[in-house]
């Protein structure tokens, strides 16, 4: 099967990106462009927050998948997830992630490396207990990224914990948890006309804990 898709083509020209209009730090920028991008799918019921994290897996290449951002401050990013999956294993063999927005209703993408650690396991409670019921239970139901035999098996897992939590209390499991993604370098993309794109990037001197700035071309 032979898909040409050479003529898919967009025109970029809904806004600019020049250094005088960014700021010195970086996590103003993101809230900025999350904050403006959070007023537009909230009219659409969208998920804003959705980001792809990249990690490097146990046979050593790279793996990608969309999680959703629950939390950033000039700390960090964080996620939940099983600490068994399979981005859990890849990031206890390697801490490190890439993890990406891509907005398309006002053309732009940020890309951010940094180092990840687990977050307590108050914080990963605090998390937790705030889910739907429905949701903790499916944390039991699911141990991500093993294999099972059919979505059948699945269903009758969660059948099997709901039921079981009816008359027990519920806790958290002791391998789901969050994780945050300390940033060192930040990459902000703003789509223009021509494919003369606007790159910005923050990288962080950790001996001076100080942002530098520089452009990349397009």
């Amino acid at each position: 099967m032979i898909s040409d898709l050479s003529n898919c083509r967009k025109i970029y020209q809904k806004n600019s990106l020049i250094e005088t209009d960014a700021p010195l730090d970086p996590f103003k920028l993101f809230h900025k462009w999350f904050q403006e991008e959070k007023n537009i799918h909230n009219k659409a019921n969208e998920e804003h927050n959705a980001m792809s994290i990249s990690t490097i897996g146990e046979d050593g290449g790279p793996e990608t998948r969309i999680v959703l951002l629950k939390m950033y401050s000039e700390e960090g990013f964080i996620f939940y997830t099983n600490y068994r999956s399979f981005k859990g294993r890849s990031i206890q063999n390697k801490p490190k992630a890439c993890i990406s927005f891509y907005w398309p209703n006002t053309e732009r993408q940020i890309i951010i490396k940094g180092d990840v650690m687990k977050l307590s396991k108050n914080q990963s409670d605090e998390y937790f207990y705030k889910r739907p019921i429905e949701n903790q239970v499916g944390c039991w139901a699911s141990k991500q990224s093993t294999v099972i035999p059919s979505k059948q098996h699945l269903l009758i897992q969660y059948q099997k914990w709901s039921f079981f939590f009816k008359k027990n209390i519920i806790k958290r499991p002791f391998d789901w948890g969050g994780y945050i993604v300390k940033p060192y370098k930040m990459e902000f993309w703003q789509g223009q006309p021509n494919r003369l794109h606007d790159r910005l990037v923050y990288s962080l001197t950790k001996k001076t804990n100080k942002w530098n700035l520089y452009r990349l071309s397009p």
